[in-house]
């Protein structure tokens, strides 16, 4: 049991050099440390972790593996759900990206639903939706009323509608 809290306790500290490094722009260092933190304990967290780092190169398709790779982990963890409708919204697959995004919607183990509320009203507003894409906006904004970024998106359609 000690041994495996030992390992446990080096994947996360890992983990959290990697996230540190990716907060930096160090991508490449993130992703190595990431690695080797998947190496020691693997975790839904770090994959999905590793996949944001992906992103960040441009690098969608890994990025979407690495979310997969998190959801066969732990199936109950919203972000990957969220990240890959977020990573083929960039690569204009919309349709597909709803399906994602709903899931996370359903996730029992998802604090950030005002993401996936955001990026359901990016596809509604590309598909011309725009009355059903100011509602998800609004719901962003409703769960994280700080959330600038969706008061940025609720306020640019409202005023282009008005």
């Amino acid at each position: 049991m000690d041994k495996l809290k030992s390992q446990l306790e080096k994947s996360k500290e890992l983990m959290q050099k990697a996230y540190n490094l990716q907060m930096q722009g160090k991508y490449e260092e993130a992703i190595l440390n990431y690695k080797l933190s998947l190496d020691i304990f693997p975790t839904a967290e770090a994959h999905t972790y590793l996949g944001w780092a992906y992103s960040f190169l441009g690098e969608l398709d890994k990025a979407i593996n690495e979310c997969k790779n998190a959801i066969a982990l732990d199936p109950d963890f919203g972000n990957p759900y969220n990240d890959i409708g977020a990573y083929l919204i960039q690569k204009g697959n919309y349709d597909e990206s709803l399906t994602w995004l709903e899931l996370a919607l359903k996730s029992t183990k998802y604090e950030n639903k005002h993401f996936a509320h955001l990026n359901i009203g990016k596809v509604l507003e590309y598909k011309g939706l725009w009355f059903e894409a100011l509602q998800e906006y609004k719901k962003a904004i409703e769960i994280s009323p700080e959330y600038v970024i969706a008061k940025q998106y609720f306020n640019k359609l409202q005023g282009i509608l008005n």
